[in-house]
């Protein structure tokens, strides 16, 4: 039914595991292998490609949905329909930044004290061009190929690039003065595609399993039962997504308790259930939490 196709790189390996948590795991006959598949009945084929391409081919309508980031879609300045933003990156969590850097002993500091005519190398040409002309800057643009941080000052007065945490363009001896973009993963559509009611319904399941398996992470389900003296007292010290679920124990006098907790509390939080009163502390995974 939905024509998907997922990105190559850097994203490939935390988007390969993020389906495989969500119960549609992709398989292919490599690791280098373009074509792949789901078993599932809402997807008939999957293509694995550059996410700088990803955008003008979901929008071109050669694939129904796909994964690309903020950035690559901004870029191609393509017409998709954001399913929604996906809190991945290739190695955290966190968004990556599109950040306008130059050489640490620069005196700018902001990109208004750049003068006409600066040179900067980028990745990103049309979305860096847009940055400098509504700032009213008339910068010399020039497309990078990659080793972009490397560029200056020889090459280049300042670099438009990607980052997660900042520590390789500071070990380049640059500084960030100006973020273009915040750009988050992002499950997007072909509009025409989206416009029908079928496969409008198949994207929103996928979306709906993979943001599932992404709460999810981080997070366990803890179970206890507690005498009904120390019920408040135990309740108090659980970090509930919501309130947790409290059952009367047959017979009277204990309950059952469960909730969603951070998985890096758990191990300062069991011994504290137990000194309160709780006792039978289960500690069990979670692979989707879908409100």
């Amino acid at each position: 039914m939905l024509r998907l196709v997922l990105p190559k790189g850097s994203l490939e390996r935390a988007t390969i595991e993020l389906f495989e948590a969500a119960d549609l795991a992709v398989s292919r006959s490599s690791d280098v292998d373009y074509r792949a598949s789901v078993r599932d009945h809402r997807i008939s084929e999957v293509r694995i490609l550059r996410p700088q391409e990803i955008p003008r081919y979901v929008a071109d309508g050669l694939f129904d949905v796909g994964i690309t980031g903020r950035d690559w879609v901004e870029e191609t300045g393509a017409e998709v329909v954001s399913l929604g933003e996906l809190s991945y990156s290739k190695a955290t969590s966190r968004p990556i930044q599109v950040v306008l850097a130059v050489a640490a002993s620069s005196p700018w500091g902001t990109v208004k004290d750049m003068p006409d005519g600066v040179k900067v190398s980028t990745e990103y040409p049309l979305l860096t061009e847009r940055f400098f002309s509504v700032n009213g800057v008339k910068a010399d643009v020039v497309l990078s190929y990659g080793a972009t941080e490397a560029k200056v000052p020889e090459i280049a007065d300042a670099v438009v690039e990607i980052t997660e945490t900042g520590r390789a363009l500071k070990a380049a001896g640059l500084k960030i003065i100006e973020t273009v973009l915040v750009s988050h993963t992002e499950l997007i559509a072909n509009p025409a595609a989206y416009e029908r009611p079928e496969q409008r319904k198949a994207m929103e399941d996928i979306n709906t399993l993979l943001q599932g398996a992404l709460k999810a992470r981080g997070r366990v389900l803890v179970k206890l039962n507690v005498e009904a003296a120390d019920l408040g007292t135990v309740v108090s010290l659980l970090p509930a997504m919501r309130s947790p679920t409290v059952s009367e124990l047959f017979g009277g006098g204990s309950y059952a308790v469960e909730t969603v907790v951070p998985k890096d509390s758990i191990n300062k939080l069991i011994p504290e259930l137990k000194d309160a009163g709780a006792s039978d502390i289960i500690e069990l995974p979670i692979s989707k939490i879908v409100p």
